[in-house]
């Protein structure tokens, strides 16, 4: 059986791989170099079958196990930087002006390599691994995840379970954490356009001031949570554009609200798109305005399945420790589009330490190359759990 050991002999290696995509990092689908490092990779491991040019710049590479004709199960790495101007001094910078990793995506291709060659080489199972690199995680409509299951990735490559990984900050290196049911929050974005009168700053009274009525549905829309819903379940409303007049004496003619909500309840999703202009709407006509609303519904709650949680909280503490796997984590309201992929197929995803680092979208944000054998480690077990005791009846039976 393999040990943490085994995987530490891979970090060296792995960091490498890791730091050069963390140099080299490119967004959304435009992917081009990071896809062809990937499958270069893959294929130095011995690995010989590599579909590329999945939504656009994605890839699966399949590995057979020896044991045999078996199910064959899912492993995603998304491959994405971020639009941000890294602050983090490190001798691996981004190297291109105005992107970064602030995600960890990097991490997670340089894990999920890791574990594909550690595969290759063995091959200590029956069926087949088939290792999803993802390209826009990051991007809301279509994200990749969305784009590779609307291509058919699942049934193409005969995918029956999908599994995936996110690194977390704060978490201690080596620790786990996972739970059956929802694990992170659904996101969903609207904008509300404000439209009154606008005139000069020093005559209100001959004005509809968006501006004021825009202020008021701000405040009136909290209501919504604190108010409208039950306590005891998650909705978040937030707030995160205003835009007005560009000048200090004019009252201008409209005001654009623009916001995200969060819930982990299909149900709050369908409340909110009907509440919220609602709330918005009988604000602005109190005030003899009116308003404009988009609702735009982006990634689904990620909810784990309840089996290949247990499989998948299994395999981690064969990896660490039972006192390592937190089965009760704290969910988080950020969302993730791994969420559409098990819509598709059962699966779980669950979350890895990197220690004390920055915030990931932090310009400071860097990963622990630390984590990486407990990424590959992690992956290997899942394998080992999920096709590992097929192969070994089936190697028996030989």
């Amino acid at each position: 059986m393999t040990d943490i050991k085994t995987f530490r002999e891979l970090q060296s290696e792995a960091t490498e791989w890791r730091r050069y995509l963390h140099e080299n990092p490119e967004l959304d689908y435009r992917l081009e170099n990071t896809a062809r490092y990937v499958a270069e990779k893959l294929a130095s491991f011995g690995i010989n079958h590599i579909e590329t040019r999945i939504a656009e710049t994605g890839l699966v590479a399949l590995i057979q196990g020896k044991g045999g004709v078996g199910p064959t199960i899912g492993l995603r790495a998304d491959m994405d930087a971020l639009p941000i101007v890294e602050a983090s001094n490190k001798p691996w910078s981004s190297k291109v002006p105005g992107n970064m990793h602030a995600c960890g995506h990097d991490g997670h291709t340089a894990m999920l390599l890791g574990a594909a060659k550690h595969l290759a080489t063995t091959r200590n199972f029956k069926g087949t691994v088939a290792l999803i690199f993802q390209p826009a995680e990051e991007v809301e409509l279509p994200s990749g995840a969305l784009k590779m299951v609307q291509e058919g990735i699942m049934d193409r490559f005969g995918i029956s379970k999908v599994f995936g990984m996110h690194i977390t900050p704060g978490v201690d290196i080596g620790k786990f954490s996972i739970c059956p049911g929802p694990i992170m929050g659904s996101q969903d974005d609207f904008d509300i356009i404000v439209k009154g009168k606008g005139g000069h700053a020093a005559h209100p009274h001959r004005t509809v001031d968006p501006v004021v009525i825009g202020a008021q549905i701000v405040l009136g829309l909290q209501a919504l949570v604190s108010r409208r819903t039950d306590p005891l379940k998650s909705l978040v409303v937030s707030i995160t554009k205003l835009n007005a007049a560009q000048a200090y004496n004019v009252i201008p003619d409209r005001v654009e609200i623009s916001g995200t909500v969060r819930t982990l309840e299909p149900t709050l999703r369908d409340f909110a798109e009907l509440e919220i202009p609602a709330v918005a709407r009988g604000i602005a006509q109190g005030f003899g305005a009116d308003i404009e609303f988009k609702y735009m519904r982006s990634v689904p709650a990620t909810v784990n399945h309840p089996e290949e949680t247990k499989t998948a909280m299994s395999a981690a503490r064969k990896l660490v420790g039972d006192s390592c796997v937190n089965d009760s984590p704290r969910v988080s309201m950020g969302g993730e589009d791994f969420s559409y992929m098990l819509e598709a197929r059962p699966g779980a995803y669950i979350l890895v330490g990197n220690g004390p680092t920055a915030a990931c979208h932090n310009p400071a944000f860097d990963f622990d190359d630390d984590a990486l054998p407990y990424g590959i480690g992690y992956w290997v077990k899942l394998v080992e759990e999920i096709l590992g005791r097929e192969a070994d009846v089936c190697l028996a039976e030989r």
